[in-house]
């Protein structure tokens, strides 16, 4: 019993560390009055990278209310906006991936997803991030785009 202590407080660390990024809210504005349910909004959530600490990424998206979007029942439009920023100290302390999905939300009961992909301009010594939504059997070609330049001399470490 007495082993069992660390070997919980190891595996919490390890499910920390290997679980999604969430989503914080920032805000939310109101765009349509529902009579029931909650009112449509536009809601801002900020994500932090997950392996470049010193980056956070903003999304502002819609959200459907009412009955539908009270029960979880709403599919939400495929409509994002992304800024990301440096907002501390840009560290990189292992290798990335060229391109790398960051985060997922879903965004309807069962098959929309909104998804936030960070690629490396190593040559511009920047980090993109794109933002876009899909679905199970067709996606959306609306999309938003931002970048973050990396400061220094030393090149950005990419996993091929």
């Amino acid at each position: 019993m007495k082993h069992a202590a660390p070997a919980l407080a190891l595996f919490c660390t390890l499910l920390a560390a290997s679980a999604p990024a969430r989503a914080e809210a920032i805000g939310a504005v109101d765009t349509a009055f529902k009579l029931i349910g909650p009112d449509h909004k536009i809601v801002v959530e900020a994500y932090d990278d997950p392996k470049v600490p010193g980056v956070a990424c903003y999304v502002s998206r819609a959200k459907t209310g009412g009955i539908k979007g009270a029960l979880g029942l709403a599919e939400d439009k495929a409509e994002a906006s992304i800024a990301c920023r440096q907002v501390g100290p840009i560290t990189i302390p292992q290798p990335l991936p060229a391109q790398e999905e960051v985060f997922n939300e879903r965004i309807s009961l069962v098959f929309k997803r909104l998804r936030i992909v960070r690629m490396v301009d190593a040559q511009r010594r920047t980090l993109v991030y794109l933002t876009y939504s899909d679905r199970l059997i067709d996606g959306s070609p609306q999309n938003s785009i931002t970048a973050v330049p990396v400061g220094g001399e030393a090149p950005i470490p990419v996993r091929k």
